[in-house]
């Protein structure tokens, strides 16, 4: 998966449990297991906020993007789509 979970990282610089931290973020340590060892497959912006206020850090310090593989890209066909010169919708402007 191209999305690395660097919860462990950030809780040995804390000294804090997986116990702990499960508690105080009000999750299971199952579930912050399944997290931590990047098997989840989406996390709730309000978990990912949670974590963040009882580690004191920042989204960017618990996850990380790294590419799989040769060439990059998800695997998805998008990037192979995209240097073949298929169309990409241009981002809305700013309000």
């Amino acid at each position: 998966m191209p999305i690395a979970v660097d919860i462990d990282v950030m809780l040995a610089r804390r000294k804090m449990s997986v116990g702990e931290l499960a508690d105080r973020v009000g999750i299971t340590p199952a579930n912050l297991a399944v997290l931590k060892n990047g098997r989840a497959k989406a996390v709730r912006f309000t978990t990912l906020a949670a974590l963040c206020e009882v580690l004191e850090c920042q989204p960017g310090d618990l996850l990380r993007w790294e590419p799989d593989g040769p060439g990059g890209g998800d695997g998805n066909g998008d990037s192979a789509a995209h240097e073949a010169g298929a169309s990409v919708p241009a981002a809305s402007p700013p309000r």
